[in-house]
């Protein structure tokens, strides 16, 4: 028997044997979207990931490798768990896997490469992102590793490879939201506007091959006032560099120099780039030893120009190309119900670019995510300006995100410089984890004196026109003051030499079905109709033309595509049905657009304006006259939930309970969660009795979740009144007690707030220490720190 560290040395130096190939298959998922069928381990992902540096000499490392699940404290396993498809996260339906790590385990990957080493060349192994802590293993050696889970990574493997088979293998830690690094919108038990976790590797792996001396980067920054693109190339010194920029394929201009030092490409009378002409310029950079060429590489660039400025009525505007531009935008997420971070195809990726263009918008705020860089080159190619989020830190800042949040900004800065659709940095979005926001602020203009700088989106935050957040030293030293209105829009306040920007408003919710990730809710700031959507829609966006003429330079509206709970999105979560047509929208926005371009085309269905309750009223009459088909149960369950109608869910999705077979399919349980709405519904029973099989198939303690949920609803909700009058709480524990762990849970958690919120000190201490030594894992570190502090 080989012992764990036996295991762990031939697994590292690849002696043990790998798995055989098998057969992929997607896993089970609530909605999808069109590009996931045309995934496989023969093409995933197979486009050139990184559009601005790039060379011939290259091998794709997407597709089919091993994978393995272990303990924190457990050695490199032997036997791996199965495969999984790179580049898709673990979590996700495509990786065809769809499992949760948790902060207590850790990820493996192994694949076999083959890999011929020529004199005179160095082998490079990059990584487009892996979240979030990594270790990289070539033949047994360590060669490397990266900590951050947004921006890419490079390891010379030159000395670790040998000619022929190598085995690479990834140990991988990601805590997600319980961690000290920035996670975005990835929480470990997502509801409402966070979403299920990528962990692992998320964009593409490649090898590439380059000569002993070779161009690392390029850096460049166009000045359209002087006519020329400022640039620097990466390189040993003692060379000298060639830089050629061409036009539709004509010389448009040429500069040489050193390697390392400032250059100033010359252009006469430069096309400048802007959403209405995106003109890119092809780039041809050499790296010359005499007369010999030791490297080359391709790449392209934009003459474009961002400012503040003042109009002709001294208004503080933000100009593109020395003009005012109103920056019409809307906030994307960037996640995908197949795929979470990662988009199914390159098709698909650009396919929301296209999309938000065909609506009429010329502005994407990229929130709380960092995209692979093939997103920011169809950003380019199509036309649309980017405003930046950086990935915030820890909300509860535990020691160390600090200092992990800094360094992935940092990475950030110099990974999307060079895209001429990116404009705008966002460091701070309403106070989540805001810290030294003077000094970051500074730090990244002077980083990035190019574009601007907006040091916190929504610092002033209305909800319902109720300000719930004001700051006595907002929007210090940044480009632009930044509120964020929901619903309706509103004014930033006026700062000299500031912009006014309204950088969230909208959030309108409404659900289509047969489209829902999750049909037991339709989240939104306010709910409408889709019939109701449009006029709804337009009369706000009039109201950003009164705003505009009154000094508002840029709108962000929430959000393009629904995402997970969130159905607030002007197209479907599976990119299925726009709820407004694109005609429609596009001539909504075009008194703020004047500057659209070419319209791309994209397809998607309109959305049927059919009041909802009157098709599942028309269902359930249905239902009443003796139609009981198991996909018609189904739908009328659901139906039934969106509608609000809980007998009549209770009814239809008994009654197709009683047609599934046990062991229940992934898909099975997936439905009983969505439609079981009360603990005296027959698929609480089905959860209880299957926790570990749905929390397999849909992530960790999903089913324990839902149950307290209804056990707080049904059982101790009704039991604390509402005027502050002591409920009978061991009344409550003798409700919840059968319900095992979940209840006890859920009571003490629900007894523990309470007494918080009365400051109730005599009696909150007990409970509290119970709840927190018995669940103190599962509650988020702000909220246990204040019942720490409560307790003390």
């Amino acid at each position: 028997m080989r012992t764990p560290l036996l295991a762990a040395a031939l697994l590292l130096s690849g002696l043990c044997p790998l798995q055989a190939q098998t057969t992929y298959k997607m896993k089970p998922v609530a909605i999808q979207s069109r590009w996931a069928k045309e995934v496989s381990p023969q093409n995933a992902l197979t486009a050139y990931p990184r559009p601005q540096l790039e060379r011939s000499n290259w091998q794709n490392l997407n597709g089919l490798w091993e994978y393995a699940i272990t303990a924190t404290d457990e050695a490199a396993p032997y036997n791996f768990d199965g495969q999984i498809l790179v580049p898709y996260p673990l979590e996700s339906a495509l990786s065809g896997v769809k499992k949760t790590l948790l902060p207590e385990q850790r990820l493996w990957y192994r694949r076999k490469i083959e890999i011929k080493q020529n004199a005179g060349e160095r082998t490079l192994l990059h990584f487009g992102a892996v979240d979030w802590q990594s270790k990289v293993y070539l033949n047994g050696k360590e060669v490397g590793g990266h900590t951050g889970g947004y921006t890419s990574f490079t390891i010379d493997i030159t000395n670790a490879v040998k000619n022929g088979e190598n085995i690479l293998v990834l140990k991988i830690y990601d805590p997600s939201d319980r961690g000290i690094g920035p996670s975005g919108k990835q929480v470990l038990n997502p509801a409402n506007i966070y979403y299920t976790p990528s962990s692992g590797i998320w964009q593409t792996v490649w090898l590439e091959k380059v000569p002993t001396d070779y161009i690392s980067g390029l850096n460049f920054t166009p000045d359209i006032d002087k006519q020329q693109l400022n640039l620097t190339v990466s390189a040993p010194a003692g060379y000298t560099v060639e830089a050629i920029a061409s036009a539709n394929g004509k010389p448009a201009g040429k500069v040489k120099g050193k390697s390392g030092a400032p250059l100033q490409l010359k252009l006469e009378n430069p096309v400048l780039w802007s959403p209405g002409n995106p003109f890119l310029y092809d780039l041809s950079v050499k790296l010359l030893k005499g007369n010999t060429v030791a490297d080359e590489v391709k790449s392209y660039f934009g003459m474009r120009k961002v400012s503040i400025a003042k109009d002709e009525k001294g208004v503080d505007r933000i100009f593109l190309n020395n003009k005012p531009y109103f920056n019409l935008g809307t906030l994307d997420q960037g996640f995908w119900p197949d795929g979470l971070y990662t988009a199914p195809t390159d098709e698909a990726l650009a396919f929301d670019i296209k999309a938000i263009k065909a609506m009429g918008f010329n502005t994407i705020r990229k929130h709380i995510k960092v995209e692979p860089d093939r997103w920011y080159y169809w950003a380019d190619k199509l036309g649309m300006l980017v405003w930046q989020d950086m990935v915030s830190p820890n909300h509860s800042l535990p020691e160390g995100a600090k200092a992990a949040f800094e360094q992935q900004c940092k990475e950030t800065l110099a990974q999307l410089h060079n895209y001429p659709s990116v404009t705008t940095w966002v460091l701070f979005n309403e106070k989540w984890g805001q810290f030294d926001q003077q000094r970051l602020t500074e730090w990244i203009k002077r980083s990035d004196p190019s574009r601007l700088v907006n040091g916190h989106s929504g610092e002033y935050l209305y909800v319902n026109e109720k300000l719930r957040s004001p700051s006595p030293n907002a929007y210090v030293s940044a480009d632009l003051t930044d509120v964020h209105s929901y619903p309706n829009p509103m004014n930033a306040i006026k700062m000299p030499g500031k912009a006014r920007v309204l950088g969230e408003f909208g959030g309108i919710g409404v659900f289509i079905a047969d489209h829902q990730w999750n049909t037991n809710t339709a989240w939104g700031y306010i709910q409408e109709k889709p019939g109701a959507l449009k006029s709804k829609y337009a009369v706000m966006n009039q109201h950003l033309q009164l705003l505009e003429r009154q000094g508002l330079s840029a709108s962000i509206y929430t959000q393009p595509f629904d995402v997970e709970g969130e159905q607030n999105g002007l197209l479907t979560y599976d990119r299925e049905v726009v709820k407004i047509p694109f005609a429609e929208i596009r001539k909504i926005h075009a008194p703020l657009n004047k500057d659209m371009g070419a319209i791309p085309a994209v397809a998607a269905q309109d959305a049927d304006l059919t009041e909802p309750t009157a098709i599942y009223s028309a269902m359930l009459q249905e239902y009443i006259d003796g139609k009981k088909d198991p996909e018609f149960l189904r739908k009328l369950a659901m139906l039934a939930v969106q509608a609000g109608d809980k007998d009549g869910a209770a009814l239809a999705g008994a009654d197709y309970f009683a047609v599934m077979k046990q062991p229940y399919s992934e898909d099975d349980l997936r439905y009983v969660m969505q439609v079981t709405g009360s603990t005296r519904d027959t698929g609480f029973s089905i959860i209880r009795d299957n926790m570990e099989a749905i929390d397999k198939a849909m992530g960790a303690r999903q089913s324990a979740v839902k149950m307290m949920n209804l056990i707080y609803q049904d059982l101790i909700a009704p039991a604390v009144p509402e005027n502050g009058a002591n409920p009978d709480w061991g009344a409550i524990y003798t409700a919840v007690k059968p319900y095992g762990a979940p209840g006890e849970e859920i009571y003490l958690r629900a007894r523990t707030i309470y007494l918080l919120n009365k400051q109730d000190k005599a009696g909150f201490k007990t409970v509290a220490k119970e709840y927190l030594d018995k669940y103190g894992q599962f509650v988020k570190l702000d909220e246990k720190k204040k019942i720490e502090a409560f307790m003390n």
